[in-house]
């Protein structure tokens, strides 16, 4: 019963999104319980809309002082549990990156939200240096173009992996999709194709990044040591494996 946190200091990445994403994926065969934790409650306003999953389940009332017994709680019922951090580097962070079996980092592809996630990958290591286990943790990068690739992503990219920065091998892409459904509710799935356009696209994207991380959770459970990665290539998973 794996739990997975989303933290990021600087608002804007895309780190909510890709939560969210994440969990309607998983939610497909499993139940889900997602543990919002961002004072702006986005994930809660989504799942007031219509259209989400039966079984997901939305705890909104986290803080600082209960967000260790909320994923504990969690952790006791559900096969996936998902963290959405505030935005700021905060003990509420600190503790649910203790209490994962996976932090991702959502980070877009300047040098401005690289040293961001510098920051976040900083407060991981010294979370690991206190509970004195290794967390498993991946830098996901968000909004990318899914044609065309700037110098500055792929120096960026380069220079991430230079430093022993273990990176999704998927990117989330910059999608309406994803916009449209914090605006109409439900997931990509049950988007409306005469409202949204490439929607196909958008949702083989989300199932690529769900399955890469079902594969980096079974392969940490497996014994494969901190920030082991199932593939050593930098192709996507095949959508066909997600959980």
């Amino acid at each position: 019963m794996p739990v997975i946190s989303f933290i990021s200091p600087k608002g804007g990445v895309g780190k909510t999104t890709a939560a969210t994403l994440l969990a309607t994926q998983l939610a497909r065969k499993a139940r889900v319980i997602i543990i919002d934790a961002d004072p702006n409650r986005p994930i809660a306003a989504w799942s007031q809309l219509k259209g989400c999953p039966d079984n997901i389940s939305i705890v909104s009332d986290a803080n600082q002082e209960n967000i260790l017994d909320k994923i504990e709680e969690a952790h006791a019922t559900a096969p996936f549990v998902v963290v959405d951090c505030e935005g700021t580097a905060s003990l509420t962070v600190a503790y649910a990156i203790g209490a994962s079996d996976l932090v991702v980092v959502p980070t877009q592809g300047s040098q401005l939200d690289a040293k961001q996630a510098a920051k976040a990958l900083s407060l991981i290591k010294n979370t690991e240096r206190q509970s004195r286990r290794p967390i498993p943790h991946f830098v996901l990068l968000t909004r990318t173009n899914p044609v065309i690739k700037p110098r500055t992503l792929t120096s960026i990219h380069e220079q991430l992996r230079d430093h022993g920065v273990n990176l999704f091998h998927t990117q989330m892409h910059e999608r309406e999709a994803f916009k449209a459904m914090f605006s109409f509710g439900g997931t990509l799935e049950t988007l409306d194709r005469a409202q949204v356009n490439n929607i196909d696209k958008a949702i083989l994207n989300a199932r690529d990044f769900a399955s890469e991380v079902v594969d980096i959770l079974k392969a940490a459970q497996n014994g494969a040591g901190e920030g082991a990665h199932p593939s050593t290539t930098s192709a996507p998973m095949a959508s066909s494996k997600v959980a």
